[in-house]
């Protein structure tokens, strides 16, 4: 069965209350494992769908960076964001919708994202990775914090029962094992699932560089 076009993520009502909650369902976890990848500085980092912000704040804290760029298309994430970073003229705020091409914002050492990528088409996600492979420097790290599908519709069910929640009608669930190989047809380097807890998952890989280095190392 076809998943209708749904994104509740425009609407105000939607956005705060997923902003009331900033640490639900484990992210703090799957965030810990994300540090272990980071690298300990970089001069561009890139926030796909970046909500209020939170995710790109966490990484500076850990990867000092030059410069970052904050993409999302909600206004009231747009807003938290903005306020936010406000007076930091180190990071930039843009609206943009994923479901679009990536705007021409240059090329990053470092492009995460943090349970937004789920809520485009299954074409379009795949899309998005080979357009975040394109704008990395070589030997940059592309790291997503994501939702992703169950095996089974047993263990979907038991993953909603657990973190008390209704179902997001914004959700595209992809399986990890194929989104993996999305990222590796892509043409990234050292791909994995990093960290799972039922339908929570950090995938990352890196962009080739011309003396590769893994990021295990």
């Amino acid at each position: 069965m076809t998943t209708p076009s749904v994104n509740e993520w425009a609407t105000d009502a939607h956005a705060s209350a997923y902003l009331s909650r900033p640490d639900q369902y484990r992210r703090v976890e799957g965030e810990a494992t994300l540090w272990e990848l980071v690298p300990e500085r970089a001069a561009r980092v890139l926030d796909l769908g970046t909500g209020d912000g939170r995710l790109l704040a966490r990484v500076r804290e850990r990867c000092p960076f030059d410069e970052g760029v904050a993409l999302d298309f909600s206004p009231t994430m747009l807003r938290a964001a903005r306020a936010r970073f406000h007076g930091d003229p180190a990071v930039q705020v843009v609206e943009h919708d994923l479901d679009r091409p990536l705007p021409d914002v240059g090329r990053f050492d470092v492009v995460v994202s943090s349970f937004a990528i789920h809520h485009l088409d299954d074409d379009r996600k795949r899309s998005l990775y080979r357009e975040v492979f394109a704008r990395l420097q070589p030997g940059g790290l592309f790291a997503n914090l994501e939702h992703v599908s169950s095996p089974t519709q047993a263990l979907h069910e038991v993953f909603y029962s657990m973190i008390e929640a209704g179902e997001d009608p914004s959700n595209k669930l992809a399986p990890v094992d194929v989104q993996l190989e999305w990222l590796r047809d892509a043409g990234f380097d050292d791909v994995d699932c990093f960290w799972k807890w039922r339908e929570l998952a950090l995938l990352a890989g890196t962009r080739p560089a011309s003396q590769r280095q893994s990021i295990l190392n």
